[in-house]
């Protein structure tokens, strides 16, 4: 049974079986998590959280103070996703830093626990939250569902069950206590809402408090995965067909085939399925030296995911971060795209010069879904732009976009990243990352987080 399964690949797991290159990968997730939560914190949504959860405990709330687990947990992963900057995988169609990562470090703080402890949990829930998007999707989001909110509740748990030391009936009754909280539902990411964020953040904090509870003893369904109304039955599409696969897929990990590894990064803060579109685009204005004036014609052919992404008239920044047409009118505008371009530009004021000018460009942009493209999808995720002038057409393709395992960042480039959003920050307070493996996480925490209150203010 998948559950059982999954329950006896968290509680094996140990830090001498994971491979270098897998305990590397962890410390970049965490470096890039720290970047990303730290901007996020001063994100409107990040400090909402933070006015409403209770000072006290032992866990870092990263650019606050400290607070308990659970609520340290959901404001760091409310932090983490608010800008859309977050890791994520791209065939199990979650964002699996943000949640795993709070509910593990929250742990890891008021257990004072180790680096190597801290490493391990972070493997182990990135692996299940992956491994059970991969499963449950395609149905899962065609139901509506964000599997970020869902699948990634249940990373949070395994991590927080590992970080704890959790063993057999525990860790099955953490699992069972995830599975009947995950939720999320992607009319808020559609609808441009704040609801999104907390997608991430209410998994972080309901896996905190999954093995908390568990750890006394309240019980969980054991079946809450392949269970007659579990997870994939109720919130996938098993229409006339099984999930024969589970069981290898629960136990591939233990041969070293960490999923961890095959996580991306993201380049600009909107919706990872805009991205192949923006990085085609900026190839072309890069390359043939177009003027902006000169554009007549903006073609995009892409898969349905991505074309569905077609609000020409977002009212707000999270709406931005979902629309293909004006985050593209902001990349040609500005060269480029970071948060202050969609913070300061996105529709503040209607009748400014800028808005002006996106407006224009966004009425030169064609949305086409392409079959072609579908077939290719989530393999891989296809968008090929035609940008047009007077006697001549520019044409660039990308099918992955910078940041997947295939075109994968460098730890340098996460650091630049990392001062892009927080550019006060001496990176060199960083370091400590490095031997990650042989620090105390409350310490570590307690120092960076002194680094980072102090410079942002």
């Amino acid at each position: 049974m998948i559950t059982q399964d999954i329950a006896e690949f968290i509680g094996s797991v140990n830090y001498q079986v994971l491979p270098p290159e897998v305990i590397e990968q962890a410390k970049l997730c965490f470096l890039d998590f720290l970047g990303v939560s730290l901007r996020g914190s001063r994100n409107k949504s990040g400090q909402i959280i933070r006015d409403i959860i209770p000072p006290g405990g032992k866990s870092t709330v990263i650019g606050g103070s400290t607070s308990h687990a659970p609520d340290a947990a959901l404001a760091n992963g409310v932090s983490a996703h608010c800008l859309d900057l977050d890791d994520g995988h791209r065939l199990a169609q979650l964002h699996p830093g943000a949640c795993v990562i709070p509910a593990a470090l929250s742990l890891a703080e008021s257990g004072n626990k180790s680096g190597r402890e801290f490493i391990t949990s972070l493997v182990v829930g990135y692996d299940v939250a992956i491994r059970l998007g991969k499963i449950i999707n395609p149905g899962h989001r065609q139901k509506g569902f964000h599997t970020t909110g869902t699948c990634g509740t249940i990373g949070a748990a395994a991590a927080a069950a590992k970080i704890l030391d959790l063993e057999g009936e525990e860790i099955l009754n953490t699992l069972g206590l995830a599975g009947t909280q995950a939720a999320g539902l992607l009319e808020s990411d559609h609808a441009g809402s704040m609801g999104k964020h907390l997608h991430a953040g209410r998994a972080a904090q309901s896996g905190v408090l999954s093995a908390l509870l568990a750890q006394k003893g309240f019980t969980g369904a054991q079946t809450i995965l392949e269970g007659t109304e579990g997870l994939f039955n109720a919130m996938g599409d098993c229409t006339g067909k099984k999930y024969p696969d589970h069981d290898d897929k629960a136990r591939e990990s233990t041969s070293g085939n960490f999923e961890i590894s095959g996580v991306y990064f993201k380049k600009y803060p909107v919706c990872r399925h805009l991205h192949s579109s923006l990085e085609a685009t900026l190839h072309i204005l890069e390359n043939e030296n177009v003027k902006i004036q000169d554009i007549q014609d903006i073609t995009v052919e892409t898969y349905d995911i991505a074309a569905k992404h077609d609000e020409y008239h977002p009212e707000t920044v999270e709406g931005v971060r979902q629309s293909l047409p004006v985050s593209m009118a902001l990349a040609i505008l500005k060269g480029g795209l970071n948060i202050e371009d969609i913070e300061s530009t996105a529709f503040q004021g209607k009748n400014d010069v800028d808005a002006q000018k996106i407006r224009e460009i966004t009425r030169k942009i064609q949305i086409k879904p392409e079959e072609t493209f579908n077939q290719l999808y989530p393999q891989k995720r296809p968008s090929q732009v035609t940008l047009k002038i007077l006697n001549h057409s520019y044409q660039d393709r990308i099918d992955l976009a910078k940041g997947e395992p295939e075109n994968p960042f460098t730890k340098d480039e996460l650091l630049g990243k990392f001062h892009e959003l927080n550019p006060h920050i001496d990176l060199r307070v960083l370091e400590v990352i490095d031997d990650l493996e042989n620090s105390n996480l409350s310490e570590l925490m307690k120092s960076l987080n002194y680094e980072f209150k102090d410079l942002v203010k």
